[in-house]
């Protein structure tokens, strides 16, 4: 239940950096007088690669090319030498990327590729010019015993409309959560037009598309814990480490299964502990509370009524859906 933003992990072997580019203000040179003495190995080293070409322009060791593309201040941590001692380093029994996720939003793109023997994950950020701001390489678990142990029940979609799936998947490329048993099978919702998750302010909640959605129940059960007087987050970006969860409905479904549904709007919730629901009735709307950095729904099934003492169990979707990062679900 950390930050919704797109973060990166100090635990893992990272290079990153934010800002800088080229200068796009530059006069061009007079193209009727200009001679060009370029080879044609030359023209192309100075061609950008589209963000999902750099893995394979990794495996072809391109290091200068690459080092070409990173933000001013990537290179302000990073000489050309030492990004190709590192780069080449971690990478020299990698032969082979097969991509594992895309999402592009608020004018950031995000890609993952998994090696060859599915042991490391390679991470790349990038702005729409494809200037990279940047690169992690971090080593992959799998806990294949609790990714086939599904749950009893199916649950349906906590939700009416189009929802964007912005953390969820069975790797810790495309959801975070995955590091952490208590979360391993969560999922971070928001809603997105035109590749953005809000419209106006970003400071503002309302400005949000997500904010003041309704958020349903995902299948028949027992409401057996109501937070909803908790602050929703303002500015957006700030954060309630205090309070998690933030507003929360836990709805116990039978057989040790345990929904949850956090950070909704304070006040917002109209069900309360010992209510009976069925399966789409409303539970409350979408907020920012918590430890929330803009408005989404946090949904997970566990096998405790506290979020904290148990452990997740992987959803059992309804038409037999498994839903991933960068993807769009709707009812």
């Amino acid at each position: 239940m950390k930050k919704l933003m797109l973060m990166v992990v100090a635990a893992t072997i990272l290079l990153s950096g934010c800002g800088g580019g080229v200068n796009r203000n530059a006069p061009e040179p007079d193209k009727e007088t200009t001679i060009n003495t370029k080879t044609e190995e030359e023209e192309e080293r100075t061609m950008r690669y589209k963000t999902e070409e750099i893995a394979q322009a990794l495996l072809d060791q391109d290091y200068e090319g690459i080092y070409g593309q990173l933000s001013s201040d990537f290179k302000e941590q990073f000489t050309l030498e030492k990004f190709r001692d590192t780069i080449g380093g971690l990478l020299k029994d990698v032969t082979a990327w097969t991509a594992a996720s895309t999402l592009k939003l608020n004018e950031f793109n995000y890609y993952t590729w998994i090696d060859q023997t599915g042991a490391f994950g390679l991470k790349l950020g990038s702005l729409p010019d494809d200037e990279i701001v940047s690169l992690q390489i971090i080593p992959l678990q799998q806990f294949p015993a609790t990714d086939s142990a599904k749950t009893k029940h199916e649950y349906a979609l906590p939700f009416k409309n189009e929802w964007f799936v912005f953390w969820g998947g069975e790797n810790v490329l495309a959801n975070y959560h995955y590091e952490y048993d208590v979360q391993r099978y969560a999922y971070d919702l928001i809603q997105v037009k035109d590749d953005y998750s809000y419209n106006g302010d970003p400071t503002k909640n309302e400005s949000y598309y997500a904010f003041g959605q309704e958020i349903v129940a995902p299948r028949e059960g027992t409401v057996v814990r109501v937070v909803n007087d908790i602050e929703d987050n303002e500015p957006v970006g700030t954060m309630n480490a205090d309070h998690p969860e933030g507003n929360v409905v836990v709805i116990d479904h039978g057989d040790g299964e345990y929904s949850f549904l956090a950070h909704m709007k304070k006040g917002s919730v109209v069900v309360n502990v010992g209510d009976h629901v069925q399966k789409g009735d409303l539970l409350g709307l979408c907020g920012n509370s918590g430890n929330s950095s803009e408005a989404h729904l946090h949904f997970q099934v566990s096998d405790n009524p506290d979020l904290f003492e148990g452990t997740a169990i992987r959803v059992n979707w309804e038409n037999g859906l498994s839903p991933k990062q960068g993807e769009t679900l709707k009812p």
